[in-house]
């Protein structure tokens, strides 16, 4: 089993990446937000989870540990493949979707692309217990962060926006500054996204 790959990006979409690694050319598929990371650089550093199956060996490579530990939590659940979990991963941070599964936010899952309601309950489901325990950092998240980004939702909400548009909005900032940002920030920058 591979735990990384380090190297110099041969080529790079938003979609996979070609690490030249000792003479070698690596095709790893990645998530937007790594490659939105990758984008920067001139070599890379990924976390690597290999899927085998009789026809193929496929790389995921992620920026953070973090967020390849979500792409296994995710695979872990029964009907959720590889791509639909880099979707997921591609659409939302990892800490929103942890904070949806948490929250147990199924229409936040469900906006993404692929994930009906079966789907997202299911998620929900077989990982709120089990997610808490695994995924590192997820304490920090639930304390201020959640509040601001709480209180932010609220705001919106009350300002007449649509839930899941304010939520969306306010993933893309949390996205953009990190998890730090105060409730005011977070209501005054997710005006740019609705």
């Amino acid at each position: 089993m591979y735990d990384f790959i380090e190297g110099n990006i041969v080529k790079l979409t938003p979609a996979n990446t070609v690490i030249k690694c000792n003479g070698i050319g690596y095709f790893v598929n990645i998530s937007v937000y790594t490659y939105e990371k990758l984008k920067i650089n001139e070599n890379a550093s990924l976390f690597i989870h290999q899927v085998i199956s009789e026809d193929s060996h496929i790389f995921f490579g992620f920026f953070t540990e973090k967020e390849r530990e979500v792409f296994r939590q995710l695979i872990s659940v029964s009907g959720v493949g590889a791509n639909t979990a880099r979707v997921l991963l591609s659409s939302l941070s990892e800490d929103a979707i942890i904070n949806a599964i948490i929250r147990k936010d199924a229409p936040l899952l469900q906006s993404v692309k692929g994930i009906g309601p079966k789907a997202a309950q299911r998620i929900i489901l077989e990982l709120h217990d089990k997610i808490a325990k695994s995924v590192s950092g997820i304490e920090s998240y639930q304390g201020g962060t959640s509040n601001a980004f709480e209180e932010a939702l609220q705001a919106l909400i009350a300002l007449g926006f649509v839930r899941n548009n304010a939520e969306k909005a306010l993933i893309a900032v949390n996205k953009e500054f990190g998890n730090g940002i105060s409730t005011e920030k977070l209501v005054k920058e997710a005006f740019r996204y609705l």
